[in-house]
C-alpha cells in the first residue's frame, strides 16, 4: 500500500479532533443538534487551519444515521461513503480549476433533483475566491433560495475578492490562526502514534515555522522525518531539514548591527548562504529574533511568550539592554519589507545585502526613524565622553572625519565670541533636544546656522545656487509664517538660553566673517556621525 502523507492520514473525522477552532466548532454542532441548520456557509481564512476538513465533517453530520452531539459517527454507511469520496450527495468542487459558468450551471441543474440518502445535499466549493464573475451571477439565486435539502459551503483563504453579494446570502466563520501551543500539542500527539521519538525544541520550532497553519505543520514534520529516517529528531536535525538558522548567529548579527559593522553583517549573509541555508527564512527567523527582544523589552514577564532556552533567554535579555525599541522597531519594519521583497527577486542575496547596510546605516534612510536614531547615536556619543566645543579651534581629521566635497569647505570664525553668542552655541544641543517637533529637528538637520553680531539676530545660512532639494524644503519651512517652524525655534532658544534672538534667513557668502555652526555635519556625516562643530581660525 502506498504511502499515506501525516496531513492526509490523520486529517480529523469528527468536529472533536479539530483543534484551534472551538469557536466554529460549538457554533456548528449546536445548529445540528437543534436543527438550525443555514442553507449557505462562507468558512474563511488562512491556508491549512481547518476550512475544507470541517466542510467535509458538517456534510456528514447533517447526514448522518447515528449523529452523536451533533457530531458524526463516523460508522454508518453514510459517513463511510462520504470518508471515502464515493458519496453522490456530497460533492467537492476546485474553483482554481473549474471557475467557468459551465461548472455552476451544473450545479444548478443537479439541486432540482433530492438526495438518493441522508437528508442534504452538500455542495463545497473551494477557493470560491477563484470563480469568475459569471459564475457567481450565476450562481446568485440558487445560494439566496436552493432547495430545502442543499446546503452550500464555500471556502476561501481570499475573502476580499467574494462579491459582496455573495457574502450577503451566506453565514460567514472567519478560521484563526492555530497558535504554536495546539500545533506543538498535536504534533507531539502524532509523534508519539507514528512512533518517533522528537524533541520538545524541535517540535515548537516545527509549530513556530508553520506560522499557524496545522498542514504545514505536518508537512514539515513529514518532511524532517523522512530526511532523518531512524534517527531521533533533534533541534539541529530539523534546523539542517528545514534550511534554519542557530539563533547564535542572530546574536552575532544583531550586535554588529549595534556596532555598525556592515562588514560584519555582510560576513554573516555570506556564512548562510554558503551553508546552504534559506535566505527568505533565515530573515524571518531574524525577524522573530527581534520580536523576542522587543516583547522582553516590554515587560519582565515575557519567559513564558517567548519560547526559547534559559540559556538563550538570558542572552536575549542581555541584548535587550543594547537597544531602544525605536531602534528595534526600525529593523522590523526593514525585515518585514524585505520578507515582501525577496518572494518574487532573482538575486536575494543583494537586497538581504542592502538591508543589512540599511539597519547599520540610518543616515542613508531619509524618514524620521532613522534621523531620530542618528540623534540618538550622537547622545550616546556625548554620554561617553566626547566633548562638544563649537567656539574651540579644531581639526576635522582629529574627530575621525573623513573629508568629502561638502565638508572640505573651511567656515572661518572670529577667535572672541561675544557672550551671548557663546552661551548659544554651548547650549546648542540642548536647544535641539528641547523641540519637540520632529519635523523642525529635521529642518535644523538640513540648514547651515550663523550666529552673527547684528543685534541679537540668528541668521540661517542658505545658498540658492547649490542647495539640495532638502535644504530648499527646510528653507521654505522657516520663511513661511503659517508654519511657526521660525517662532518655534526662537522660543526654545530663549527658554534653553535665556537669550532672546529673531531669526531670519540669508544668503551665504564666501566672504562672510560671521560666526558659523554647521549642524549639517553631526545629522548628515555618513562616516563617523560624530558630534563635532568643524572651524577654522581667520
Amino acid at each position: 500500500m502506498s504511502y499515506t502523507a501525516l496531513y492526509r492520514k490523520f486529517r480529523p473525522t469528527e468536529f472533536e479532533e479539530v483543534k484551534g477552532q472551538d469557536h466554529i466548532v460549538t457554533t456548528l454542532k449546536n445548529q445540528i443538534k437543534t436543527d438550525r441548520i443555514g442553507h449557505a456557509y462562507l468558512f474563511t481564512g488562512t491556508r491549512g487551519t481547518g476550512k475544507t476538513t470541517i466542510a467535509k465533517i458538517m456534510a456528514k453530520a447533517v447526514n448522518c444515521e447515528n449523529p452523536k452531539e451533533g457530531s458524526p459517527c463516523n460508522e454508518c454507511s453514510i459517513c463511510s461513503n462520504i470518508n471515502e469520496g464515493t458519496s453522490i450527495n456530497v460533492r467537492e468542487l476546485d474553483a482554481a480549476s473549474n471557475n467557468g459558468v459551465d461548472s455552476i450551471r451544473q450545479i444548478i441543474e443537479e439541486v432540482e433533483y433530492p438526495p438518493t440518502e441522508g437528508r442534504y445535499k452538500v455542495y463545497i466549493i473551494d477557493e470560491v475566491h477563484m470563480l469568475s464573475t459569471g459564475a457567481f451571477n450565476a450562481l446568485l439565486k440558487t445560494l439566496e433560495e436552493p432547495p430545502s435539502y442543499v446546503i452550500f459551503i464555500l471556502a476561501t483563504t481570499e475573502v476580499a475578492k467574494i462579491p459582496i453579494t455573495i457574502l450577503s446570502r451566506c453565514q460567514r466563520y472567519d478560521f484563526k490562526r492555530i497558535t504554536i501551543d495546539t500545533i506543538a500539542k498535536r504534533l507531539r500527539e502524532l509523534c508519539d502514534k507514528e512512533g518517533i521519538t522528537a524533541e520538545d525544541k524541535a517540535i515548537n520550532y516545527i509549530a513556530k515555522v508553520a506560522d499557524g497553519s496545522m498542514r504545514d505543520a505536518l508537512s514539515l514534520l513529514d518532511q524532517c522525518i523522512a530526511f532523518y529516517l531512524g534517527e531521533d529528531l533533534t533541534f539541529d536535525n530539523v534546523l539542517t531539514c528545514l534550511g534554519a538558522v542557530d539563533t547564535e548567529i542572530f546574536s552575532r548579527l544583531l550586535r554588529y548591527v549595534i556596532d555598525r559593522n556592515v562588514a560584519g553583517t555582510i560576513e554573516i549573509v555570506d556564512e548562510v548562504v554558503q551553508s546552504g541555508k534559506e535566505i527568505g527564512q533565515f530573515v524571518t527567523d531574524f525577524t522573530w529574533y527581534l520580536r523576542n527582544i522587543i516583547l522582553i523589552r516590554s515587560s519582565s514577564d515575557m519567559a513564558d511568550v517567548i519560547d526559547v532556552s534559559s540559556e538563550n533567554l538570558r542572552l536575549l535579555q542581555e541584548e535587550a539592554k543594547l537597544v531602544t525599541d525605536e531602534n528595534v522597531m526600525r529593523y522590523i519594519r526593514i525585515l518585514s519589507e524585505l520578507s515582501n521583497q525577496i518572494k518574487f527577486a532573482s538575486s536575494k542575496r543583494v537586497l538581504v545585502e542592502i538591508a543589512m547596510i540599511k539597519l547599520c546605516k540610518p543616515a542613508i534612510e531619509p524618514d524620521v526613524a532613522g534621523v531620530m536614531e542618528r540623534l540618538e547615536h550622537l547622545e550616546d556619543e556625548v554620554e561617553n565622553g566626547i566633548k562638544i566645543n563649537p567656539v574651540s579651534i579644531s581639526n576635522p581629521s582629529s574627530t575621525g572625519m573623513v573629508e568629502n566635497d561638502r565638508t572640505k569647505e573651511q567656515i572661518n570664525v572670529k577667535k572672541a565670541l561675544p557672550e551671548d553668542i557663546r552661551k548659544v552655541a554651548d547650549n546648542w544641543k540642548n536647544i535641539i533636544d528641547n523641540i519637540q517637533d520632529k519635523s523642525i529637528k529635521m529642518i535644523l538637520a538640513q540648514t547651515k546656522l550663523n550666529i552673527t553680531e547684528e543685534g541679537g539676530h540668528l541668521a540661517i545660512l542658505y545658498d540658492e545656487n547649490r542647495a539640495s532639494q532638502q535644504e530648499t524644503f527646510a528653507i521654505k519651512r522657516i520663511m513661511d509664517e503659517d508654519s511657526n517652524v521660525k517662532g518655534v525655534i526662537e522660543d526654545t532658544i530663549e527658554k534653553v538660553a535665556n537669550l532672546k534672538v529673531v531669526i531670519v534667513v540669508k544668503q551665504t557668502d564666501n566672504s562672510n566673517s560671521g560666526h558659523i555652526l554647521d549642524p549639517r555635519k553631526d545629522f548628515k556625516s555618513n562616516v563617523s556621525e560624530k558630534l563635532d562643530f568643524t572651524m577654522t581660525e581667520d
